[in-house]
């Protein structure tokens, strides 16, 4: 059976940029440029002088921004949002108006089986985002030790039955038999975890480990709103759309951790650190988006705003 042709509906688009974008004549960014579902919305509510730079780690999603090459107002970059600070520095960019990260893998990810996100299809263990470099899913599979496995299942999945999974595993690739294939690993699972959600796959949270392991995707994002708030301008917004409670807690906890006085303990007496957010809101999809687009049910975008001057 053939996969489908890959597309991609974007999640919660009208919110988002309406949200983002509050200065036509601003320069914004997109930190997963994706297809480009935000990308053009953004563009379309900018003015003449405003400006739009787009990062992807998906050598793919880069070549669907080819499209954009003629408008002058926009740029694209082959690079993680976690590396926005030199990327932008290195065009001259100091200060952005607005950050909109879109977390979590695509729709033509998670459709294109050679990419070996999904498993439904039967394809190798890569999961890479970025295809160019570093080490597969299979790769991690054939060397990382029990504990290591166990921990990595449970921490990024929450996954109850992470020792069990990962002791079929090294029993597998001790006998003879590593992982090579998304089929193969979930049969594994399947065998390992004796009971699930119902209409949830045995699979899906080890999966979801796999894969935000296999790009530190917990890491990019701790570092890409570090460098958010530091490019942001007073007034400047934030917007990011999560998918799993692993992200929205920690774009949650980033946000109020600096939307409120910071008491420095080392002197007590002194004034404390004026506050740098102002948390707008938490906005879900609508019940016609998700009827129209399940994919979206569990999204959530927060949306900040830049207070004090950036140091």
């Amino acid at each position: 059976m053939n996969a489908p042709t890959p597309s991609h509906a974007t999640v919660l688009l009208a919110e988002a940029v309406s949200a983002l974008v509050i200065r036509p004549e601003g320069l914004y960014v997109d930190g997963t440029f994706g297809r480009g579902g935000h990308s053009r919305a953004v563009l379309g509510r900018l003015a003449a002088e405003g400006r739009l730079v787009a990062f992807d780690r998906d050598p793919e999603a880069v070549s669907a921004a080819a499209d954009l090459a003629a408008d002058a107002r926009f740029a694209i970059r082959h690079a993680s949002f976690a590396q926005m600070h030199e990327e932008l520095a290195a065009l001259g960019v100091q200060r952005v108006d607005g950050v909109l990260l879109d977390l979590g893998v695509s729709s033509p990810q998670i459709d294109t089986p050679e990419r070996g996100f999904s498993f439904r299809f039967d394809a190798p263990l890569d999961m890479r985002m970025d295809t160019t470099r570093g080490e597969t899913a299979a790769d991690f599979l054939a060397r990382a030790d029990e504990r290591t496995l166990a921990q990595v299942i449970r921490d990024y999945g929450e996954e109850r039955f992470a020792v069990p999974i990962a002791k079929a595993i090294v029993a597998r690739r001790q006998g003879g038999r590593p992982l090579r294939t998304t089929r193969e690993l979930s049969a594994l699972v399947a065998g390992a975890v004796k009971t699930r959600e119902p209409g949830q796959d045995p699979a899906t949270r080890t999966f979801q480990a796999l894969r935000i392991f296999i790009n530190a995707e917990l890491e990019e994002l701790e570092q890409g709103l570090n460098a958010a708030l530091a490019l942001l301008v007073p007034g400047g917004r934030l917007a990011v759309i999560s998918f799993h409670s692993l992200e929205d807690r920690l774009v949650k906890t980033f946000i109020a951790q600096h939307s409120r006085d910071e008491v420095d303990r080392r002197a007590p007496f002194a004034p404390p650190r004026p506050v740098k957010f102002k948390a707008l809101g938490r906005i879900k999809p609508s019940a016609a988006e998700v009827a129209a687009n399940p994919r979206s049910r569990s999204a959530i975008l927060r949306v900040a705003q830049r207070t004090e001057v950036p140091a």
